[in-house]
């Protein structure tokens, strides 16, 4: 389990960034990270990789603080994937998926062939396996957002963090990268994703959190905590969530959109 206790962080004793912030995520769970720009979601993730310190409360990850955990300790069993995608040289995509095994490798150590096999076999998972020998610098924002998960699945984490991933990608890619994580979810890896698209925790999450002003607003499984009153107040803006009525030739489902009430002009006569 990674839980989160009632942690407070503040760049400025005058200024709290994040207050009393608690949640958990559990391995085969999916948890979508809810909220404006500025509410401390970035302050969060850099806590959860030990990048920040928190001045109060506790990160436990698997019945260890994550603060007392060496960096290859954390690197085991937790992998990162960021927004930005870009390299400062022109690696291959299969040296870009390698460098998650950088954690297994002693210090100077040179790529096994089991480094090799588990970067295949991650690239061939998510079907990205032909572009090995590409440059990762040329691929488009979705091709590129595959090799970042295939390296983190490489780093053989049973937690991974997305950092909105699914930011700049058209609709194509956004829904191959949601069936992604949906099956990773199911494959037993606890994931955290960060999105500014509420529905995302109707597709694919189990939990979701709702953070305002350094805030938990609520916390809880999506159907429960993303509502249209939960989504006005931390957004500010009006929101309505609905339930529609998808059919096909099988069988019909229900399924929650979030809709915003737009304001809109009379028409003239």
């Amino acid at each position: 389990m990674l839980s989160v206790e009632h942690v407070k962080f503040s760049y400025k004793k005058e200024r709290p960034i994040l207050q009393d912030i608690s949640f958990e995520l559990n391995e085969g769970e999916c948890l979508c990270l809810l909220g404006p720009n500025g509410t401390g979601k970035t302050t969060l993730l850099k806590c959860l990789l030990n990048e920040q310190h928190p001045a109060g409360g506790r990160i436990i990850l698997n019945g260890k603080e994550i603060r007392h955990m060496t960096a290859r300790e954390r690197a085991a069993q937790l992998a990162y994937v960021s927004q930005s995608s870009q390299m400062a040289f022109p690696y291959s995509v299969e040296e870009v998926v390698l460098m998650g095994r950088i954690a297994h490798m002693g210090l100077g150590a040179a790529v096994s062939d089991k480094d090799r096999r588990i970067a295949w076999e991650m690239m061939a998972r998510l079907g990205i396996e032909k572009m090995a020998d590409e440059n990762f610098q040329v691929l488009s924002g979705g091709e590129r957002q595959m090799v970042l998960i295939a390296r983190a699945l490489a780093q053989q984490a049973r937690y991974l963090i997305l950092d909105e991933p699914t930011a700049a990608l058209d609709y194509s890619n956004q829904v191959k990268i949601l069936e992604m994580i949906q099956s990773l979810s199911k494959d037993g890896y606890g994931v955290l994703m960060t999105s500014h698209f509420p529905d995302h925790a109707f597709l694919v999450c189990d939990k979701a959190v709702l953070l305002r002003n350094g805030h938990v607003l609520a916390f809880g499984p999506p159907d429960e905590v993303v509502t249209g009153k939960n989504l006005t107040e931390l957004y500010g803006v009006p929101v309505c969530v609905a339930e529609t009525l998808i059919k096909n030739k099988s069988s019909q489902t229900f399924q929650k959109v979030c809709i915003p009430m737009m304001k809109k002009e009379e028409t003239m006569k």
